[in-house]
């Protein structure tokens, strides 16, 4: 019988493991998300969130387990290429532009299409490519800053540009590693309003550290430890879950 959690969630971990040389990166992780849904991960470092991405994104196969996307689509079947091909899209905690084209160009080259993006900005598709771009670049606060060379924006304004370059790939699922790390007070803020934007119609999971910033999104947190669930919940149940506590605090 088909489990009606598993064909109704858009991500689906049950049971994951993985070992490097005898090191136990999962040990058993389990995790469901819907569509739409923004899901923020915590845990301190060692807790096995860089490898749960990995997992999903294809570059690290699980010794033991299941990860489904889409209700249907085995990922563990699956490579890099092919995952990133369903939809699903990573941000890691650096952020990569090409800093000596425009934030512009930089979306454009980003656009899910044949041959790259200029075939189809100097193609017949040309209009909606170019209202494609134009929007992203709005969603993502930079619309004046659309003729300026990547490589003189703020930190966080990277940022920014390359969560439009994974829009511009058009993905049901981004996965967003520490994405204000680095970033002022005022571009943390914006942050959380995009990312709350952009869950409105795409699946966001925001592995993060900083707490105000994960108060800030408003989402069910899922905290990891040891490589498996430790909590899961609202913020302010898990921050005052004693076993959430010893974990972070020491105590």
């Amino acid at each position: 019988m088909t489990d009606p959690v598993l064909t109704s969630s858009l991500l689906y971990l049950d049971d994951v493991r993985v070992s490097f040389d005898g090191y136990k990166a999962l040990r058993g992780l389990s995790l469901v998300l819907a569509p739409n849904e923004m899901r923020a991960i915590i845990g301190p470092n060692g807790a096995g969130k860089t490898t749960m991405m990995d997992v999903i994104t294809g570059k690290t196969r699980p010794d033991e387990g299941t990860v489904f996307f889409g209700g249907s689509v085995d990922l563990t079947k699956r490579d890099e290429a092919e995952i990133a091909e369903l939809g699903i899209g990573r941000k890691f905690q650096k952020p990569t532009v090409f800093e000596n084209h425009s934030v512009d160009t930089n979306v454009a080259l980003a656009l899910k299409a044949p041959r790259g993006a200029f075939a189809t900005l100097f193609g017949r598709a040309a209009r909606d490519a170019r209202e494609k771009v134009d929007g992203i670049l709005r969603r993502i606060r930079l619309w004046d800053h659309r003729a300026r060379r990547a490589g003189d924006l703020s930190h966080g304004q990277k940022q920014w540009l390359e969560i439009g370059m994974l829009l511009a790939q058009d993905p049901k699922l981004l996965l967003v590693d520490e994405p204000v790390a680095g970033m002022t007070d005022s571009e943390t803020a914006t942050t959380a309003e995009l990312l709350r934007e952009i869950a409105r119609d795409h699946a966001v999971v925001v592995v993060e550290h900083d707490m105000a910033f994960v108060r800030d999104l408003g989402v069910k947190v899922t905290v990891l430890h040891e490589g498996a669930v430790l909590a899961e919940g609202p913020l302010d149940r898990v921050s005052a879950d004693p076993r959430v506590v010893e974990v972070y605090l020491g105590r």
